[in-house]
């Protein structure tokens, strides 16, 4: 393995970027965390003043997430504006956090492998309940850390 940074995670889309990305009730893709030890998921909020969500991680048994149940994760919403302004790392409750509205906001969420393992699944997705409604132009990015072996060219964790 090299030392560049694309060798050492795994980028895997979890929300194409739409307008009114996170109306009513969205999920990210799930992914397979069997192979790596850390996920987070990057949330990118464009436009969209007003717009919030409640954010939960749950753990999947299977990649149709047939049954799920909700963990504990960790969260850092950026400044609104000025996405380098990182925030408190703050731990999040299986009841998940509410996201701070206003335009151009980025907020990673990131879920440890061993937190998955008391439910006994190995499949992760997060979960967005909009509560203010107001469209947000918004995707999200998945990206694995930490892989347990790491190919050259990796499977695919989506299915």
């Amino acid at each position: 393995m090299s030392g560049l940074l694309m060798e050492q995670v795994r980028l895997v889309k979890g929300l194409d970027p739409v307008a009114d990305a996170f109306a009513a009730t969205v999920y990210s893709d799930v992914v397979d965390l069997s192979e790596y030890q850390r996920c987070m998921f990057v949330i990118y909020a464009g436009v969209g003043v007003t717009g919030t969500s409640t954010i939960t991680v749950n753990a999947c048994d299977d990649i149709a997430a047939t049954n799920e149940t909700a963990v504990k994760f960790f969260y850092r919403q950026y400044a609104v504006g000025a996405s380098d302004v990182e925030g408190a790392v703050t731990e999040a409750a299986t009841t998940g956090f509410l996201t701070t509205a206003g335009t151009g906001r980025l907020v990673c969420v990131e879920v440890n492998a061993d937190q998955l393992a008391a439910t006994g699944y190995r499949y992760v997705r997060a979960k967005f309940v909009e509560v203010e409604n107001s469209p947000v132009l918004g995707g999200v990015l998945v990206v694995l850390g930490e892989p347990k072996y790491r190919p050259r060219i990796a499977a695919s964790a989506i299915d």
